[in-house]
């Protein structure tokens, strides 16, 4: 998603960089490779650290410059090994809405970071303008409903994470007042192929099997290619929600 642009022209991982703008000790919940992290660490005087499920991940995460040093963990969120008040940021990119147990993540994040402290998270809002994501979806339906049951994710994550209603229900017991809620457009708009790894990146397709995957690449390729711009690029739009909460106390 690091192609995608607002309306601002910022990237959703630059939109969690500035709504931290200030905070020295910034922990990044579900870090993946790093991008965000590596945004953040460019700061000056600024202290990162990170935490994901994936060791695979965490070890491209410390190629980025900047991340060679920085406290990088192998865990789950809900059990964050860091002391209690050591962060007054923490961000979250496209993770949130996929954790089970939010309340005892919301526990965990309102116990490491500092009272006043900001917690920053993008999650994910479904399809946007442009043809190529919704195109995916229609096509991913049958063949994740045709699968064998081994070959099926679990439902991840809490619904109520992707409305500011039930944000607030899971967050505002952890410490957090009511939420800043933003709705943005993301414009993914790009070559094929790198539609193609926005849209599959989806967690959903983990568990396929490699033909499966490859005949619904054929697929989309196929279905989208008439929608092409004149530069060959495919429209893509996604919608995602900017949540920004401070910690009371």
């Amino acid at each position: 998603m690091a192609h995608g642009r607002g309306p601002d022209g910022r990237s959703s991982y630059a939109l969690l960089r500035d709504a931290v703008a200030g905070r020295r000790r910034v922990l990044d919940v579900g870090c993946g490779d790093g991008l965000l992290l590596e945004l953040l660490a460019a700061g000056p005087g600024r202290q990162v650290a990170g935490v994901d499920l994936s060791a695979a991940e965490l070890a491209l995460a410390r190629r980025r410059p900047g991340l060679d040093t920085a406290p990088l963990h192998t865990g789950s969120a809900d059990q964050l090994p860091f002391r209690e008040g050591e962060f007054d940021g923490v961000v979250s990119h496209m993770a949130l809405m996929l954790m089970d147990g939010p309340e005892r993540v919301a526990a965990e994040i309102g116990r490491v970071l500092a009272p006043g402290g900001t917690l920053a998270a993008v999650l994910g809002g479904g399809p946007g303008e442009g043809e190529a994501y919704a195109a995916f979806l229609r096509l991913l339906r049958p063949v994740l409903d045709a699968a064998p049951p081994g070959r099926r994710l679990p439902r991840l994550g809490d619904r109520r994470l992707r409305t500011r209603e039930g944000f607030d229900a899971v967050f505002g017991p952890a410490g957090f007042a009511p939420v800043s809620w933003e709705r943005v457009p993301l414009d993914l708009t790009a070559p094929p192929e790198t539609v193609w790894r926005t849209v599959g990146c989806l967690y959903d397709l983990a568990l396929l099997d490699l033909a499966t995957v490859a005949d619904l690449r054929d697929r989309f390729t196929a279905a989208t290619a008439p929608a092409a711009l004149p530069d060959g690029r495919i429209p893509c739009g996604m919608t995602v929600y900017v949540a920004v909460a401070r910690r009371t106390g």
